[in-house]
């Protein structure tokens, strides 16, 4: 399989180029079923140890539906297929343009959960036109052991995440460890209580905010993916998700710009304009990924730990 590697503001990003499964041609949505339930041990191998590593992100290219798209793309961790990765968009654009499929400008790419738009304003930075974005639910309170009672909102960016705008431990990176025990207790406490989004959408990522560290900053995250690792970016999902909150609390108006920081200092600039649902957001996000690795993928027979320890 050819692959290129990325990093986007330090989360890790692999495009599969060629030499992925044959998932037909119907819509995105059913190949990304067909990729979770037939081929696991395919992405699996791609992005867990020995082959990969615990926080990159997958994408397979597939030819889109859409005929406007560039391209169409499947994500996935360790853990599952998702909807829609920020942070991979970011370093599929910059791949894009770095095998020289696409230049400067603005391009459409087609996910399972719709079509997002990218700028491309040089090689480093992209700027993602996120789908539309809302809060579902807010100040659900969950009762997690040994940490208490935790409130946050539900709330969809392309993935579902329970939001909590108070962390219940400081968002700082020797922090990282606690961050993400209290963040998986978090997640089994919400599907113990039945605790979904939208018709019945399984809300697997959980985002912990406290204050910035910097000037500049609007807030720092930490960001627990399905897969238990955490993001190194402020994650391109859930900050659109954070919009939607920010939005219909009226915190943050259309058009202005904020600058999220990420739990090891990196960042995104997001902004929003409003969508066409009730307190739907269409979120910005801008950030830069670089490119660190073209390879070719070796799946031996004979290796035991060729589909991922």
């Amino acid at each position: 399989m050819k692959v290129v590697d990325s990093h986007t503001e330090g989360e890790p990003t692999r495009v599969i180029l060629e030499g992925g499964p044959d998932l037909g041609s119907g819509p995105l949505s059913e190949r990304a079923k067909l990729l979770a339930t037939e081929h696991r041990d395919f992405y699996r191998s791609l992005v867990t140890e020995p082959y990969g590593q615990e926080a990159m992100v997958g994408a397979l290219l597939v030819e889109p539906v859409d005929p406007s798209c560039v391209t169409g793309v499947i994500y996935f961790d360790a853990a599952a297929v998702i909807g829609m990765c920020g942070h991979g968009t970011i370093g599929l654009a910059a791949t894009l343009a770095h095998i020289g499929k696409i230049g400067v400008g603005t391009h459409k790419i087609e996910t399972p959960v719709g079509i997002v738009e990218v700028t491309l304003t040089d090689k480093n930075t992209v700027t993602v036109q996120n789908i539309e974005s809302y809060r579902y639910q807010k100040d659900v309170a969950v009762e997690v052991d040994d940490v208490g009672t935790v409130i946050g909102d539900v709330s969809y960016g392309g993935n579902w995440f329970f939001i909590v705008d108070d962390s219940p431990t400081p968002v700082v990176p020797s922090n990282i460890r606690t961050l993400t025990e209290i963040g998986i207790k978090v997640r089994e406490a919400i599907y113990a209580n039945g605790i979904e989004g939208e018709n019945g959408g399984v809300i697997d990522h959980i985002i912990f905010y406290g204050p910035a560290l910097t000037e500049s900053g609007h807030s720092r995250n930490f960001v627990l993916c399905p897969d238990n690792a955490y993001d190194r970016s402020p994650c391109g999902t859930g900050s659109s998700a954070r919009l939607a909150c920010l939005a219909a609390d009226q915190r943050l108006a259309p058009g202005e710009t904020i600058y999220q920081e990420s739990t090891i200092g990196s960042g995104y600039s997001l902004s929003f304009q409003w969508g066409t649902r009730s307190g739907g957001v269409i979120p910005s996000i801008t950030g830069q990924a670089f490119i660190t690795r073209e390879a070719t993928m070796v799946s031996n027979p004979t290796d035991p730990l060729r589909h991922g320890v």
